[in-house]
């Protein structure tokens, strides 16, 4: 593979502190292989070079004269549009917002511009973050660099991309229905779903520009080439806002563990609410199969003490709402009106969506309630287990589908049709649970596709899925580029 295109950001951090590489020419870098292998992917959308430049040439000088900005001095970046960055276009890919230029950074992008990265240009996501998959009407549709008749997934779609075909150091996305762990998954690459609530999504949009109160469910956290990065990484963005930082700190605590060996593994692959496509089954038996030859015990018996249909469903009780809250008034009056006598048990996607964005606020504190119940049941299983082994989706990536409604949408699992729902249906354990969980590329399908394993650990442990994850790295899987796009 083309260096350092592909090194780590750890790697990166070192070269350029050994001055082997400056700032300037990693810049220049990613910027000619954006210039000679974007177009086809459409993954890096807007680029502010004037001033990136101006920044990296300004990290060299420092490092010149033996100062450095933070942990991450010099290193160039991109960041998913749905994250505000000062004095460059943050659209999240919606029509009305594609002339915002905010004037100051989202909380998290600000914390990776402290710590010394040079943000040089924004990622394609679908309008408003609202999709599985990446396309919108400012920028348009983004492709999988494995292959460009399908998805890279959504909504972090063109930052998994970018990532994979080495066009940035690392990316910052964020999740609230897989928005992280998909894209990556169907991308070959590792991404982190920090545990709601400590990296701030002040800034990000969906919700609106300006708006303080944070959105149930949804978080940020970075997407890299290497697990150690995401460690790197969630140092730099974990902690409370500044008017919190008054009264609390963050400590997360370490791995649990010291060997790949001495981890307490459940696997849970495939459920008949919520079948699993044989490519994708064939890979994460074969990473068991691997766990086991490295000596570690794999229980694919034990369960959490609920079933994935229930918690699927009132993971969209909270889900809807959030969605539903940026819906325009007359709009949210008129599914208000739909919704009126519609039964939320209803099978039909539409329905469902309908009955649960639209409900009344006691039935909300009804599903929170039921989020707690869920969260309790998730700490008794993991007093036993150190991580919950699952897929991250059904099925690989899938081909490009726009077709609306969205509810209206199919996939294929195991040659029938499945409803297009079914790709929420594994996040939601993280995602409901308020729990880290990382995805880790583990190999690829017979035609192909990347297929990445979902390393859900316990409340606050990001950094022990993140650990697992670099350690399965060492017996299946990693990163590896895509092909046409090694060099």
């Amino acid at each position: 593979m083309t260096e350092p295109a592909f090194a780590s950001a750890r790697e990166l951090l070192a070269r350029m502190a050994r001055r082997e590489l400056s700032s300037r020419e990693l810049l220049e870098i990613y910027v000619a292989r954006i210039e000679r292998l974007g177009a086809p992917l459409n993954a890096v959308v807007t680029l502010d070079l004037e001033r990136a430049r101006a920044r990296a040439a300004a990290a060299d000088e420092a490092l010149a004269r033996g100062r450095t900005w933070g942990p991450l001095h010099g290193l160039p970046v991109t960041i998913k549009d749905t994250w505000e960055t000062a004095a460059i276009r943050s659209t999240a890919g919606a029509p009305q917002l594609a002339a915002h230029v905010p004037a100051a950074d989202a909380v998290a992008v600000g914390r990776l511009v402290e710590a010394g990265c040079v943000v040089f240009g924004k990622t394609n996501t679908p309008m408003l973050g609202g999709d599985v998959q990446t396309y919108n009407a400012v920028f348009g549709v983004t492709s999988n660099a494995w292959n460009p008749a399908r998805t890279p997934g959504g909504s972090s779609g063109g930052a998994a991309t970018a990532v994979a075909t080495g066009m940035t150091a690392f990316e910052l996305g964020s999740d609230i229905g897989g928005s992280i762990r998909t894209p990556s998954n169907w991308s070959g690459v590792y991404g982190l779903k920090t545990t709601y609530g400590i990296v701030p999504m002040r800034g990000h949009v969906p919700p609106a520009p300006g708006v303080l109160a944070p959105a149930d469910l949804c978080v940020g956290g970075p997407i890299a080439r290497d697990a150690s990065d995401l460690d790197l990484l969630l140092d730099v963005l974990a902690g409370p806002l500044e008017e919190e930082a008054t009264g609390w700190r963050l400590a997360l605590p370490p791995p649990p563990r010291r060997a790949l060996r001495e981890y307490r593994v459940a696997a849970w692959l495939d459920d008949a609410a919520f079948p699993v496509d044989r490519a994708v089954t064939e890979r994460l038996q074969a990473t068991v199969a691997a766990l086991r030859a490295a000596g570690v015990t794999v229980d694919e018996r034990t369960r959490p003490a609920f079933a994935l249909a229930d918690c699927m469903r009132d993971y969209q009780r909270l889900l809807y709402p959030v969605i539903a809250a940026d819906f325009p008034p007359d709009a949210f009056d008129g599914f208000v009106a739909l919704a009126s006598g519609l039964d939320p048990a209803a099978p039909d996607a539409f329905s469902r969506f309908l009955a649960f964005g639209t409900a009344r606020h006691r039935d909300w504190l009804g599903a929170r309630e039921a989020g707690a119940r869920y969260r309790a049941a998730l700490r008794d299983f993991f007093r036993d287990f150190d991580v919950l082994l699952c897929p991250v989706t059904p099925v690989p990536a899938i081909p490009h589908d726009h077709r609306d409604p969205m509810p209206a949408r199919t996939i294929v699992v195991n040659g029938a049709e499945r409803p297009y729902a079914d790709l929420f249906a594994w996040i939601s354990i993280a995602t409901f649970g308020y729990l880290p969980a990382a995805s880790a590329p583990v190999g690829c399908t017979a035609d192909g596709l990347p297929v990445g394993v979902q390393i859900v650990a316990p409340y606050l442990e990001d950094r022990t899925a993140i650990d697992f994850a670099r350690r399965l790295g060492d017996v299946i899987g990693g990163f590896h580029a895509p092909p046409g796009f090694a060099e």
